[in-house]
């Protein structure tokens, strides 16, 4: 597996509230994980980093070869649930961070399968490049999502509606989080693309699959990043990939 990561602030941030982390757990299986701060300047980077930092550490410490998908899925529910916890009790406990929370995208990969657990509007896609498909393993928990799905709006005019970055679930804004699972088949040369809004509100579809046929996964994160900051660079921007 080769992993790749890149973020920036952006053009119009004055701070990145993103946080990542990806690594190899053994036995040919890694993990990723994203997250997209949300409240004030540094109330936001405190939540982002301090979930990556949890589901990191539950995942190392959870996982083992030979785990059933059932374990694997409750290994990730249950890390997401620790960060959860942690960041609320945080936030009451000082009236500088109230309301602070994170969307979040976590996922453990091997050679035969992606799982992930995801809260928010950070999402998570499968490429073949050789294919020149794409499929959104991840479903917006946000306001405009809803309305799209309500039939109220488009999905192309969900991508410029004024309420596309509110979201309806995140990391630390209640004691309990709802997150949603995924698993998909992998097959040789599939990419795993963990990304924020920062990145899909100003980076086409077609151009999510188009770089990729074009460079390798090293410097695909790269491009990403570098066509969203072409395009306005209105957010902080943060890509991760795995490719099988």
């Amino acid at each position: 597996m080769i992993l790749a990561a890149r973020t920036d602030m952006g053009k119009v941030r004055e701070n990145n509230q993103d946080s990542y982390s990806l690594g190899e757990l053994t036995n040919g299986a890694c993990y990723a994980i994203i997250c997209d701060g949300m409240g004030g300047a540094s109330e936001g980077q405190l939540a982002s980093s301090e979930c990556v930092r949890i589901v990191r550490e539950r995942i190392k410490s959870g996982y083992y070869d030979g785990m059933s998908d059932l374990s694997v899925k409750s290994l990730l529910f249950t890390a997401v649930e620790y960060a959860n916890k942690y960041i609320y009790q945080l936030s009451m406990s000082d009236e500088k961070y109230l309301g602070m929370g994170t969307t979040v995208v976590a996922a453990v990969i091997t050679a035969d399968y992606v799982y992930a657990v995801h809260a928010g509007d950070s999402r998570a896609y499968l490429l073949n490049p050789g294919k020149g498909e794409i499929i959104q393993l991840t479903r917006d928990h946000s306001v405009v999502q809803r309305m799209v799905e309500d039939g109220t709006i488009t999905a192309e005019e969900a991508v410029v509606h004024p309420k596309k970055n509110l979201i309806t679930r995140a990391v630390g804004v209640d004691s309990e989080v709802r997150t949603d699972f995924c698993q998909e088949d992998l097959t040789s040369g599939d990419i795993v693309l963990l990304c924020t809004d920062g990145l899909t509100n100003f980076v086409s579809i077609s151009d999510l699959v188009h770089l990729s046929q074009d460079y390798p996964v090293e410097e695909y994160v790269g491009k990403l990043v570098e066509t969203a900051m072409k395009n306005g660079g209105g957010d902080n921007v943060t890509a991760v990939a795995v490719s099988v």
